[in-house]
């Protein structure tokens, strides 16, 4: 209750002061945190050679620089993801940049990838604590002249110290980011990462979240999932392009989805901001996504559901349509860290009101 009061009190602020004060509170409070009491054994979720507590995640963007994911795992997450991180620092777009829809529950950034650059984030990694899942989220400079270098260099430098790597393409911040999403630059970047990662000593799991088996490290070709995050707004060939060339591929995952460009019908006086769209506006548009990729990719692609949770019935609505694990941050904003528990005491009684004994279960039962 404190914690959502204290949250409710950092909303009065501006959406960029509140989020740099809430990290800021975050970082100088962690080892005061509790941590959350043991999850119900039913939301485990075995997935990319992991061992996830329950299958609800921290998105990226929260914790650019990995600077507290060890917190936002006592609050209760069963995984945590950092970034977008790029090779070098970025300031990112000029400001304002982040803009509240409350009537709507919603947000739009442009924020443009600021971060403090892979270095940066290597040092927050490789100094913390090794407990739970910690992904990181790469993507390219701004200035770069080949983005797919760039994911290379950041995957090369940040793949060891963390469980999984999400490869950003759908961001719509960077300009040019998203023709990466294209058949053939999307078959380059994955083949240049995989490469990459073939090129890494054998993986061992660096948040010991369950740990991983032999088995997990084979077929993530030695370790080091690679998932790919696409965007929402993706038409039938786009999406039939993306499944053929990651279903080629050695990803183990497809993250669905990033903002949208698109603009519902809004009632907020910043409908109109450029920039990525996330909160309750995009939870149907980007289920939707979920549900068509799912039926384009072999059942052992994992898919993780972001975009527009807020409630454990939104939560079970992406796992029944596919997802084994989802992810949330914009709802976070506006209902405090309570949310994470609420959610995950919700999902349990909808597994017991349809007879599932465990998430694994209903992962993709409406599909």
């Amino acid at each position: 209750m404190m914690l959502d009061l204290t949250a409710r009190l950092l909303s009065t602020l501006p959406a960029e002061p509140a989020h740099r004060a809430t990290l800021a509170l975050t970082r100088a409070f962690a080892s005061l945190l509790p941590g959350a009491p043991p999850d119900d054994p039913r939301l485990e979720v075995q997935a990319l050679g992991l061992c996830f507590p329950n299958p609800v995640g921290l998105a990226a963007g929260f914790d650019k620089n990995a600077d507290v994911p060890a917190a936002m795992l006592k609050l209760g997450f069963g995984f945590a993801e950092c970034g977008t991180v790029t090779p070098r620092p970025q300031a990112g777009n000029p400001r304002p940049r982040l803009f509240r829809l409350r009537k709507d529950q919603a947000v739009i950034n442009r924020m443009g990838f600021n971060n403090r650059g892979m270095e940066a984030a290597a040092w927050r990694l490789n100094t913390r604590r090794r407990n739970g899942i910690v992904g990181i989220n790469i993507g390219a400079n701004k200035d770069s002249t080949d983005y797919i270098a760039d994911y290379a260099l950041g995957f090369a430098r940040l793949a060891p110290l963390a469980d999984y790597v999400t490869v950003n393409v759908s961001s719509p911040n960077t300009p040019g980011l998203r023709r990466l999403q294209h058949k053939e630059e999307l078959a380059q970047l994955l083949t240049t990462l995989t490469q990459a990662r073939a090129r890494l000593p054998l993986a061992r799991s660096a948040g010991g979240g369950g740990g991983r088996s032999s088995a997990c490290d084979a077929k993530a070709g030695g370790g080091y999932p690679i998932l790919l995050k696409i965007a929402p707004d993706l038409d039938e060939q786009a999406l039939d392009d993306i499944a053929e060339v990651v279903t080629g591929s050695a990803v183990q995952g497809v993250i669905i989805s990033n903002t949208t460009i698109a603009r519902p019908l809004l009632q907020s006086r910043h409908a109109n901001e450029t920039g990525g769209l996330s909160g309750k506006p995009l939870l149907a548009p980007s289920t939707d996504i979920l549900r068509r990729m799912r039926a384009r990719l072999p059942r052992e692609m994992v898919l993780i559901g972001v975009g527009g949770i807020s409630s454990g019935a939104d939560a079970y609505e992406k796992i029944l349509a596919g997802a084994s694990l989802v992810q949330l941050y914009t709802a976070l904003a506006y209902q405090g860290p309570g949310l994470i528990a609420r959610i995950k005491r919700d999902l349990v009684s909808l597994l017991v009101r349809d007879g599932f004994s465990s998430i694994t279960q209903a992962v993709g039962a409406c599909a």
